[in-house]
């Protein structure tokens, strides 16, 4: 006797991007518990219909796999609401304004730490949105706040583009010892100073990855433990709002980063499909091969865990400062807004944790950018000592791949991730006038090659649908130009980018990434459609109802998914 559906969708689009049939079209869907049943025309999907099925009428909306966010850094998102906003700020009287509300609403003493100046969620131009085209002086947040350390910090330089401008007032300052005298012991930092050689309260940092938190603003309190838990609670609606049902953090996650998921997790509260790797906290290969062999055991090949939490593999990073690592060391547990440690390594350090990591049978992940032909002469040195063929070693965040390349990634069996709006829009300045544009993200070679290839949001922002119209446009965001157009994807393969082929990254293909009887009821009720939507209009879609194993995690109610 055939079990009756549990939830039936009806009277739309469902896409379930099944690879035999790719671009498939049904009108209904129908769900077993935590499992896809059937997927066909609305009469075969009505034949599943028991006295107890719930029935969402699509009423022509589509339905698709839920996405699978490829570099998710997923944990942020809820940190940037634990602080006072200044998104509407238009003027110094603005920001002195939400400092003056914090101090009334706060303990004197107590640290005051807003969000930065400028529109998230890229902060572009910071100061220079407000009238006075500056920060304010310790002397102007003095007047608001005189008994309280203020701290409004620069950005991330992930989210936007550096200088960040961060500005203290005169507590703020004495509490990190900051005077006339003091000197940063990280480049990048400049302290700015007023005719009379004082500290004006402003900090100007060009790092990428900002610094002055572990060099200068010591004092600075760092997100704790129970701040990045709630962040990471109140991330998760964040990111279902679009469709998003797992994330993949190739990244590494620090062991605090890894301790927060764990946490949510044991209560129960993980509604995301969670995949991680370790971003170690070692400094040499002697700390390194301790490490792999008495404490990794659980990281080694598939690695360890359940449906929602799974732990798998190390992230080796190539390049970066040494001083800044050295800085973010003595920081731990404070990672800052990344969740990752700070690494400093030449090719040689890189060659030699890679290959302890293989010996370990660990998987390496590693973001390349340009550097994914150097990478792949590790790997295939490593490959004739111990096979890589079905260890899915990661590249991630390419960005100039040759055809060349591309045969070794297949040979060897690495998986590749993109990151297409960083790459493409926000960063693409730096390819327009390259030689081979078409050698820049190409997406489009790499799948036609055969590679899963999967692509993430990289939390700027956390919509996968900018994934997909960067990848659909590849346009730079300074010029309009588009870089490398003959590696433009059509409207199913991005969504194929965001969705199926995460799976591959986990080992679980057969398990979730399509709409195919008996993998896991992973999806979302789109508020438009994908395939034929405008660019601009795809980029800002968003998810009526989001399911996660066939239960609701975003707009679950009828009300909710009702137009």
């Amino acid at each position: 006797m055939t079990q009756h559906a549990t939830l039936i969708l009806r009277g739309g689009q469902v896409l379930p991007l099944a690879p035999g049939r790719p671009r498939a079209v049904h009108e209904a869907l129908a769900i077993v518990g935590d499992r896809v049943q059937a997927v066909g025309s609305v009469a075969q999907v009505d034949a599943l219909r028991g006295p107890r099925t719930r029935v969402i009428a699509l009423e022509g909306r589509t339905v698709v796999p839920g996405f699978i966010d490829a570099h998710a850094h997923l944990e942020r998102e809820g940190l940037k609401t634990l602080r006072p906003s200044l998104a509407h700020a238009r003027s110094i009287a603005d920001v002195l304004a939400v400092v003056a509300q914090e101090a009334r609403r706060l303990p004197a003493g107590q640290w005051i730490i807003t969000m930065p100046v400028g529109q998230p969620p890229f902060y572009f131009g910071g100061p220079d949105t407000l009238a006075e085209r500056r920060m304010p002086t310790r002397q102007e947040l003095d007047g608001v706040a005189p008994d309280h350390p203020v701290y409004i910090p620069g950005l991330f330089g992930n989210w936007g583009v550096p200088p960040g401008y961060s500005a203290l007032n005169s507590l703020g300052l004495q509490r990190n010892g900051i005077d006339a005298d003091t000197c940063p012991d990280c480049a990048g930092l400049q302290i700015e100073r007023g005719p009379d050689g004082e500290p004006t309260g402003v900090i100007v940092e060009t790092n990428k990855r900002p610094l002055v938190e572990f060099s200068i603003l010591t004092q600075v309190p760092p997100f704790g433990f129970a701040d990045r838990l709630e962040g990471l609670r109140r991330s998760l609606p964040l990111y279902h709002a679009y469709g998003t049902t797992s994330v993949y953090e190739g990244h590494g996650s620090a062991p605090e980063t890894i301790a927060v998921y764990r946490a949510l997790w044991e209560r129960g509260e993980l509604s995301m499909r969670t995949r991680l790797c370790v971003s170690p906290t070692w400094s040499n290969v002697v700390e390194a091969r301790a490490a792999m062999r008495d404490w990794l055991g659980h990281a080694r090949g598939r690695g360890t865990g359940d449906d929602f939490f799974r732990i798998s593999g190390v992230y080796i990073g190539l390049g970066g400062n040494a001083a800044a690592a050295a800085a973010v060391r003595r920081a731990l547990p404070n990672t800052g807004w990344s969740g990752f440690v700070e690494w400093a390594n030449g090719i040689e350090d890189f060659r030699n944790y890679a290959w302890l990591a293989a010996e370990h049978d660990l998987r390496v992940h590693s973001v390349v950018v340009d550097r994914v032909g150097e990478v792949l002469d590790v790997f295939e040195a490593i490959d004739q000592r111990f096979p890589l063929a079905g260890r899915r070693w990661v590249v991630e965040h390419v960005g100039r791949v040759t055809a060349r390349d591309i045969e070794r990634l297949l040979r060897l069996g690495v998986m590749v991730t993109t990151i297409p709006f960083y790459m493409l829009w926000k960063n693409g300045a730096a390819y327009l006038e390259t030689d081979h544009p078409e050698e820049t993200v190409p997406q489009r070679a790499l799948l036609e090659a055969g590679l899963p290839l999967a692509a993430g949001s990289d939390n700027i922002p956390v919509s996968p649908f900018w994934a997909m119209w960067s990848s659909i446009v590849r346009t730079e965001r300074t010029t309009g130009r588009a870089i490398g157009p003959g590696q433009a994807l059509d409207r199913w393969q991005a969504l194929a980018l965001m969705s199926r082929n995460g799976a591959w990254l986990s080992f679980e293909e057969e398990r979730k990434g399509t709409l195919e009887p008996g993998k896991w009821a992973d999806f979302a009720i789109l508020g438009g459609d994908p395939l034929t939507v405008s660019p601009e209009a795809l980029a800002h879609l968003h998810a009526d109802a989001t399911f996660v194993g066939g239960v609701p995690v975003h707009g679950g109610g009828d009300a909710a998914i009702a137009r």
